[in-house]
């Protein structure tokens, strides 16, 4: 994994793909080293080449973790802070893409936003709200329903829900396939022997997900 910035990493897989995939991590401490952070890019940069999909992580905020650990970086998953953080990790974003495209001389015409833990609230108040428009998203041992039904105005986009049997965000992610599924968002809802976190069978099962919806393999 290398360094498109300060705030961002990237991978690219071996062979050049018009297909990008933001990943918005859980919660990281601050320290440079860590076997969290560890496990987390070896995980999410092994499914990355293996999809043969371009990747993006921008790190998250200091200040949006638990109270407990007021130094990690994480995400807004609630709506006073999401509507602070938005506009401006948004941009963040999409910057970010074009950083990609130009060191690699590749157009991304497809467009995936995923996320784990913090990561995956988050991803999915952004596809809810319509504030990152992608091809596909994907919330990852994490995610939950909006208290009110996403706006009509919305596109449906394939969304992939991921979790483990034993973690605890299994009601919030069933609720939230029911949610989808209502306003008629194609869902693909999957539950694994295992506890919270990423894990690259959640990838796998994503890409191939949106790889069937959209029609083709890249």
């Amino acid at each position: 994994m290398a360094s498109l910035d300060e705030e961002t990493c990237y991978v690219l897989p071996d062979a050049p793909t018009s297909k990008l995939l933001v990943y918005l991590h859980g919660i990281v401490p601050p320290e440079k080293t860590s076997s969290l952070k560890s496990n987390l890019q070896k995980v999410v940069s092994s499914a990355a080449r293996r999809g043969r999909v371009a990747l993006i992580l921008p790190r998250g905020v200091q200040g949006l973790a638990p109270r407990s650990q007021p130094r990690w970086w994480g995400w807004p998953t609630g709506e006073p802070a999401y509507t602070r953080e938005v506009a401006a990790l948004t941009a963040r974003f999409h910057e970010a893409r074009k950083k990609l495209e130009k060191a690699s001389g590749v157009e991304f015409t497809s467009v995936y936003l995923a996320g784990s833990s913090s990561g995956a609230y988050f991803a999915t108040l952004l596809a809810l709200h319509g504030d990152f428009a992608a091809d596909g998203y994907a919330a990852l041992s994490g995610g939950a329903p909006l208290k009110a039904a996403p706006a009509q105005k919305l596109t449906s986009r394939p969304f992939y829900i991921g979790y483990g049997e034993h973690d605890s965000v299994g009601p919030n992610a069933r609720a939230l396939g029911e949610q989808l599924r209502s306003g008629g968002w194609p869902v693909h809802l999957a539950a694994h022997p295992v506890g919270h976190g990423a894990r690259e069978v959640y990838f796998d099962e994503a890409f191939a997900f949106w790889d069937i919806r959209r029609g083709a393999p890249d």
